[in-house]
């Protein structure tokens, strides 16, 4: 079964690809420190950042994690 892993989120405002600051979240695990980041400011956009621990987990443990912060709900 997989760990459930909570979860830290930031909103923040971060830059694109035209100079321009966009607001958006950022959310670091609270297992590792590992830190995602999605433009906007939405449930949409903290589950993405979620989705992406998942993949990009420095430890390789992501498919043995649950990611969960209570923004995405």
């Amino acid at each position: 079964m997989a760990e459930r892993i909570e979860c830290s989120v930031e909103y923040v405002d971060l830059e694109n690809d035209q100079g321009r600051m966009i607001p958006s979240v950022r959310v670091r695990c609270g297992q590792c420190d590992h830190e995602t980041e999605s433009f906007g400011t939405s449930a949409r956009s903290v589950r993405r950042c979620l989705m992406l621990l998942k993949e990009e987990c420095p430890e390789g443990e992501g498919d043995n994690h649950y990611y969960h912060a209570d923004e995405a709900d």
